[in-house]
């Protein structure tokens, strides 16, 4: 039992290192992006991946059985559930279309670019409202318009907006005079940048089912194994038999992080990162 709890411990431990490690930013992270921190649902997955592998240690009594069941009820539900991510980025390029088209539409009636952002805030769509509504405060606070321009990018993060971006910091220097049709053209560029994410993502969906059906045949059949037939799975009771399974294990973690990483839409690279708030091009 000591082996157990022991096994349990470690399995805790390396859930949380290695979940620390993969949402660490690499190098400083940028102003205005929000540090991750824990919320329910991360508790209700630690709470769920403690009791898995607490189950997993009673009906087997192998330390490597707990560490195990305890990594993946922590890491297939994200793995293998639904892909947020991608919905949230498809909405918020869809977003800033729609902000830039408002933009387009409150210069259009000559207002200045500055009134434009503080009359859009309120009615810009939910994905980057706050952002936005920030944005438009700083302006109304007396912020330079291009330092807190590159502060909205920085919060958003998001190729598309760096796009925006650009457009309206280059008005607010010396090139606003076609501000309205770049805004045009960079509205219709989003939403084409949206059709076609969303073709990827329809595509790789399908490696999303595959990866879901490869795990329930797992967790099925070793769960048969376990209740219907431990005779045949006496020889893992060893030391030997343990370290099998943990290579096994490795294996499995391996190709479902594999086909995670398959089915992920890669974003594209930002335009304006690493570059000064005052830089524009000619």
């Amino acid at each position: 039992m000591r082996a157990i709890l022991l096994g349990l411990a470690c399995a805790a431990g390396l859930i949380l290192i290695l979940d620390g490690l993969r949402r660490r930013p690499p190098g400083p992270a940028p102003s205005g992006r929000t540090r991750w921190a824990w919320t329910s649902a991360d508790r209700t997955r630690l709470l769920a991946a403690v009791t898995g592998g607490l189950a997993a240690a009673v009906l087997t009594r192998w330390p490597v059985a707990a560490l195990l069941t305890a990594a993946g009820v922590w890491t297939l539900p994200r793995v293998l559930g639904p892909d947020r991510d991608h919905r949230r980025s498809l909405a918020r390029i869809e977003a800033i279309a729609t902000w830039a088209e408002l933009l387009r539409d409150t210069l259009s009636s000559a207002a200045g670019l500055e009134q434009a952002i503080t009359v859009t805030a309120p009615v810009t769509p939910l994905p980057i409202r706050a952002q936005v509504q920030r944005l438009a405060d700083a302006v109304r606070t007396g912020a330079r318009l291009s330092d807190a321009l590159r502060a909205f990018a920085d919060e958003l993060a998001d190729p598309t907006a760096d796009l925006v971006v650009r457009a309206l910091q280059q008005a607010a220097g010396y090139h606003g005079g076609q501000l309205t049709e770049s805004l045009t053209s960079l509205a219709a560029t989003a939403r084409e940048q949206a059709q076609i994410r969303m073709r990827v993502a329809t595509t790789r969906a399908t490696t999303r089912t595959a990866a879901r059906v490869i795990t329930g045949t797992c967790v099925v059949m070793v769960a048969g194994l376990i209740l219907l037939n431990r005779g045949f799975l006496a020889p893992y009771s060893t030391v030997t038999g343990q370290m099998v399974l943990l290579l096994v294990g490795g294996i499995f973690a391996g190709g479902f992080w594999w086909l995670a990483r398959a089915s992920r839409i890669p974003q594209p690279p930002r335009i304006l990162s690493g570059a000064s708030p005052d830089r524009t091009s000619t």
